[in-house]
């Protein structure tokens, strides 16, 4: 009986409000829910119907070990956030912050009579307005599919756990999908015909684009070594690759040791600077007939059609 009287007393609420409260230019939102809420419960309990109210359902302990109910008479020790609330400026926040003051201050009393559906119901219609639902259909129509993701993962955790949770996993997944977006970004093309003086027999040309790093360094190197079985001569360009780390030196490394076993020459060119650096500092020099540096790709093109 006591949950049918609280179904009951939400209803009249609602048909109150929309039948005989119109809400005056500048009244707060809901208020007029609040104010016919508490009147139905206030009835129902002159009737011998129970309704929960902040007063009944909430206690508290104060300092001398005795305990209260409802809203406690004084305000704990807190530090003042900045209030906003949809606030278009600094003093409309600073209104906001004192009526919010003034109401625990001076309503207190008042505030411990309001019946807890009541509250449910404000709740319910405050957390549908910070959903944004139309931004959310908006971005599931438009977004890319990694991003719907993890809306949709973000969502289900924050409604069967908690917030930390589903930020927490909303990170790592977004992370996850950008690092292999970024990794799909970076590809290894055949220049060897892209140039008025050809290449001799044997040699060939590459040019990387995108960052090498830990995710897209073993594939694209791998490909390279494909690619280039059974050749004498390779001359790679890094003016596109933007970043080269560890991962990525550690699979240059590989493919210049497979480059001597094969008896194959690498020579690189068009390093930019993070990539040159991160060479540089991993003491990565000259082979004599494995490996060889120049500036550009035509400078390499140039050496090698006069020395043949």
């Amino acid at each position: 009986m006591p949950h049918r009287a609280h179904l009951f007393s939400l209803r009249i609420a609602h048909a109150l409000r929309e039948a005989c409260f119109a809400e005056p230019y500048g009244a707060p939102r809901f208020t007029r829910d609040l104010l016919a809420g508490t009147l139905v419960a206030l009835v129902f309990n002159q009737s011998g119907f129970s309704v929960d109210t902040i007063g009944s359902r909430f206690s508290y302990t104060l300092a001398d070990g005795t305990t209260g109910f409802g809203i406690p008479p004084q305000l704990p020790q807190f530090e003042w956030p900045w209030l906003q609330a949809g606030a278009e400026s600094p003093v409309a926040g600073m209104i906001h912050a004192l009526v919010v003051l003034l109401g625990l201050v001076a309503l207190a009393p008042l505030l411990a009579y309001l019946p807890m559906p009541a509250m449910a119901a404000l709740l319910v219609m405050v957390a549908w307005g910070m959903s944004e639902a139309h931004k959310a259909v908006h971005l599931i129509k438009t977004a890319p599919r990694g991003d719907i993701w993890v809306f949709i993962t973000c969502f289900a955790l924050t409604v069967l756990f908690d917030m930390v949770i589903a930020i927490t996993a909303g990170i790592v997944l977004a992370a996850l999908l950008f690092m292999k977006e970024i990794a799909a970004m970076t590809h290894v093309d055949d220049v060897t015909a892209q140039s008025d003086s050809p290449l001799p027999e044997h040699w060939r040309a590459f040019s990387i684009s995108g960052p090498l790093f830990f995710a897209a360094a073993d594939r694209v190197f791998g490909e390279l070594a494909t690619r280039c079985s059974g050749q004498q001569h390779i001359i790679l360009s890094l003016k596109e690759a933007s970043l080269l780390d560890a991962g990525g030196l550690s699979a240059l490394e590989k493919l210049i040791i497979q480059c001597e076993k094969n008896k194959t020459e690498l020579i690189l060119t068009d390093a930019p600077k993070q990539p040159l650096s991160t060479l540089a500092h991993a003491n990565i020099k000259p082979i004599k007939g494995v490996l060889r540096f120049y500036l550009t790709l035509d400078e390499a093109r140039r050496v090698v059609v006069e020395c043949h």
